[in-house]
C-alpha cells in the first residue's frame, strides 16, 4: 500500500521505517530541511537500535524514500499518517498546532479521498478537530465538491532503546474508527504483523494512550514510594518489588525503583492528561501526587548525596549515565539534568559519561568536565554516581574505580549493585529503597 507518513521525529522515523519493512510503499516527509538532508545522505538523527539499519535496507529496496515536498507525499499516500511533535505547552496542554498545519495541508492538496490517521499523541476530541479541518474546506469546495476524508486515531507505544521490536512485535494495535472502510484498510496495513487489533471510536483510542503511559507512569511512582518507606524502617525494595511482582494482577514490569521516569512521553503525556481531565470539569488528584513523588526522587538523591559528601563546594563529582534510560540519548526530562543542576548550585564541580547521550547532554548542561569513559569519570573524584543503567556500568571494575576516587562514596540511582557487595569492597554506598 502506498504510505505517507507526515514528520520524520522518533515516532514518524520508526513508523515510516517499519511500514516499508512491512512491504508498504512509504513516503516520509518533514519540514526540516536539514533533518531530510541529514536522512537522505543515510546517517539518521536520533539513536535507536537497529533503526539504521532498516532504513537502509528499505532505501535500497526502493519502498522507504524522505522529501521536504508536501504535496508529493499528500498525493502519493492513501493513508497519510501524522507523526508530527504535540509538545506541552506552559498549561500542561498538548501544542496541537503542527497537527491542525499538517491537516490543512492535506485539505488543500488533496484532490481524491485520503485515510488520515493520528499517530502523534494527542488529547481525546483532537480527532473531531481534525475531521472539521478536512471535511468541505478543501480540494473543490468551492465548487460544492466536498472530498470526505477518513480520520483514524492509532497511537504508538513504542519504547525508545527498543522501538523497533515494539512496532513489528507489538502487544496489540489500538485503531479508532467508526468507517467499516477504513477498518478494513488498516487491517491490511498491519496484516504482515499477525498482532490484535484492537477496534475503538475514536475518542476511546485517543484516550488508551494516555491512560496507558499514565498508569505506567503511576506505577513507578507507587514502587518509588515503597521505596522511601523502604529507607525509613529498614526493608529492601528489591525484596518488595519482587513478591509485589509475581502476583499476576501486578505483574513485574516497571517495579523497579529509581530516580523516577525521564523522557520525553511520560512527563508530557501525564501533564496532558490532567489537563484534560481539567477541561472536562475532573480532578485528576492522583496523577497530580504521581508528579509530585517523581520530582521528589530527585530531590531526595540528591540529598543523599549532600548527606555523604557534607560540604559541596569545589567537590568533584563523577556522574555515570546521562540520558534517561540505556539504549537512547534522549536527554529530554533526564533525571540528570535536575541532578547535576542541583549539585552544581551548591558548588559542586560535575565530570560525566555516557556512551551515547554526550552530545545533546552538551547544549543542556553547562560546565560540565565530559570525559572518553567510566574510569576517567572516577579519577579523583569525591563521588561516583549512577543515573544511567547502562549495560557497561553493570560490569565496571570497582576495585579499580576505588583506586582512581579520592574518596569511595558511590550513589547508585538505578540501584546496580548490591549494598553488601559494596561494603565488602570498602564503598560508602547507598541505593534507592534500601538500607
Amino acid at each position: 500500500m502506498n504510505i505517507s507518513v507526515i514528520g520524520t521525529g522518533y515516532v514518524g522515523l520508526v513508523a515510516g521505517a517499519c511500514f516499508a519493512d512491512m512491504g508498504h510503499n512509504v513516503v516520509c516527509q518533514d519540514i526540516d530541511k536539514k533533518k531530510i538532508e541529514t536522512l537522505n545522505s543515510g546517517k539518521i538523527p536520533i539513536y535507536e537500535p537497529g533503526l539504521d539499519k532498516l532504513i537502509k535496507k528499505n532505501e535500497e529496496a526502493k519502498r522507504l524514500e524522505f522529501t521536504k515536498d508536501m504535496g508529493k507525499a499528500v498525493t502519493h499516500g492513501k493513508v497519510i499518517f501524522i507523526a508530527v511533535g504535540t509538545p506541552p505547552r506552559d498549561d500542561g496542554g498538548a501544542d496541537l498546532s503542527y497537527v491542525e498545519n499538517v491537516a490543512r495541508s492535506i485539505s488543500a492538496i488533496a484532490r481524491e479521498q485520503k485515510i488520515v490517521v493520528e499517530k502523534s499523541t494527542v488529547p481525546v476530541l483532537t480527532g473531531e478537530r481534525v475531521e472539521q479541518v478536512l471535511h468541505c474546506s478543501n480540494g473543490d469546495a468551492k465548487a460544492g465538491k466536498c472530498i470526505k476524508h477518513l480520520v483514524v486515531s492509532n497511537p504508538e507505544f513504542l519504547r525508545e532503546g527498543s522501538a523497533v521490536e515494539d512496532f513489528l512485535k507489538p502487544d496489540r494495535i489500538i485503531v479508532g474508527t467508526d468507517r467499516q472502510e477504513a477498518r478494513e484498510v488498516m487491517k491490511e496495513i498491519y496484516a504482515p504483523l499477525k498482532a490484535e487489533i484492537v477496534f475503538t471510536d475514536i475518542k476511546s483510542s485517543e484516550i488508551i494512550k494516555h491512560a496507558s503511559n499514565s498508569f505506567l507512569a503511576a506505577k513507578i511512582s507507587f514502587i518509588n514510594a515503597i521505596a522511601n518507606i523502604c529507607e525509613a524502617t529498614g526493608a529492601n525494595v528489591d525484596d518488595v518489588a519482587r513478591g509485589m511482582g509475581l502476583d499476576s494482577r501486578i505483574g513485574p514490569s516497571f517495579l523497579r525503583a529509581g530516580l523516577g521516569y525521564g523522557g520525553f512521553c511520560f512527563p508530557k503525556d501525564v501533564d496532558a492528561f490532567i489537563w484534560i481531565a481539567e477541561r472536562n470539569g475532573y480532578d485528576f488528584a492522583m496523577l497530580k501526587e504521581v508528579q509530585k513523588i517523581n520530582q521528589g526522587q530527585r530531590e531526595r538523591f540528591v540529598k543523599k548525596v549532600e548527606d555523604l559528601l557534607w560540604v559541596m563546594k569545589d567537590k568533584t563529582i563523577g556522574v555515570l549515565g546521562l540520558a534517561f534510560k540505556p539504549n537512547t540519548d534522549d536527554m529530554r526530562f533526564a533525571p540528570s539534568v535536575d541532578i547535576i543542576q542541583a549539585l552544581q548550585r551548591e558548588g559542586a564541580k560535575i565530570k560525566a559519561y555516557d556512551p551515547v547521550a554526550m552530545e545533546r547532554a552538551k547544549g543542556i548542561l553547562e560546565n560540565v568536565e565530559y570525559c572518553s569513559d567510566m574510569y576517567e569519570v572516577a579519577k579523583d573524584a569525591d563521588a561516583l554516581l549512577f543515573l544511567t543503567e547502562w549495560d557497561e556500568f553493570k560490569k565496571i571494575d570497582l576495585e579499580k574505580v576505588k583506586g582512581l576516587m579520592k574518596q569511595a562514596i558511590i550513589c547508585d540511582g538505578r540501584n546496580i549493585f548490591k549494598p553488601e557487595q559494596m561494603a565488602k569492597l570498602g564503598f560508602n554506598y547507598t541505593g534507592i529503597g534500601r538500607v
